[in-house]
């Protein structure tokens, strides 16, 4: 079946990605394509969860700091109909630590990530929303509040990382306007998601989630809300900008 509009969520098989797919799943005529790393049982039970015959939602393997596995990522969007969205959720944190600690090959590891493949699948969606009349094509690319508070003895590699999409963000927003595609960056703040066991402090959250001016952690749902509504007609004239989803921290 060839769809309507077809939504590309990298790393959207886990944490804030899939709580979007969850958000965005379940529209008739609208497909999804899931971009995951390494957990292949996972995927497979959230497409279980989630497709339908009128809205298929799909899983494929993809490291996005392989610009190859990025062009097939892509490939497989085409084939199920034309890209109407793209949410660049994948990315990587590595353990905390001070900043002298932060080799050379960590830099390189997650810039590849979290700045050299968000760019090249902005780039990939780039390409084929440009040659369409749709008036709701748009990229969310995800960011952190890190990047204004710069994670200090933590991880300044990370919060460096996504100040980097909040600049690409904007500046690439301003770039295509012209052809009617909106690009904007959500910045999360204390989010309870397990990337924070990837940090070595799978507790974080819950820790630090009572001390934020809301007095609780955010949950993906209170991301994937504002991802929804940037990909949405609503939001038609918003573009180039970042929304914060912190509690007000």
């Amino acid at each position: 079946m060839r769809l309507e509009a077809v939504y590309v969520i990298t790393g959207g098989t886990r944490g804030i990605g899939a709580g979007v797919a969850r958000r965005l799943a379940g529209v008739p005529g609208r497909g999804l394509l899931l971009g995951y790393r390494g957990n292949h049982e996972r995927a497979e039970k959230l497409v279980a969860e989630l497709d339908r015959p009128d809205a298929p939602v799909r899983a494929r393997s993809c490291d996005v700091a392989d610009p190859a596995q990025v062009g097939e990522l892509f490939a497989a969007a085409d084939a199920m109909g034309p890209l109407n969205g793209l949410v660049n959720s994948a990315g990587i944190l590595e353990r905390q630590g001070p900043f002298e600690e932060i080799t050379a090959e960590r830099w390189a590891r997650v810039l590849a990530v979290n700045v050299v493949g968000l760019a090249m699948c902005c780039r990939e969606a780039v390409l084929r929303m440009r040659g369409s009349d749709r008036p709701d094509r748009a990229i969310v690319n995800l960011s952190s509040k890190q990047a204004d508070l710069g994670a200090a003895g933590e991880y300044v590699d990370y919060a460096a990382s996504k100040a980097a999409v909040d600049t690409l963000t904007r500046g690439l927003a301003l770039e295509v306007a012209r052809h009617g595609i909106r690009v904007t960056s959500v910045r999360p703040g204390i989010i309870d998601t397990e990337i924070h066991a990837d940090g070595g402090d799978p507790d974080r959250a819950r820790r630090v989630g009572p001390q934020q001016p809301m007095g609780r952690a955010g949950t993906v749902e209170d991301v994937a809300g504002a991802v929804a509504w940037l990909l949405s007609p609503d939001a038609a004239f918003v573009t180039g900008t970042t929304i914060d989803v912190t509690g007000g921290r």
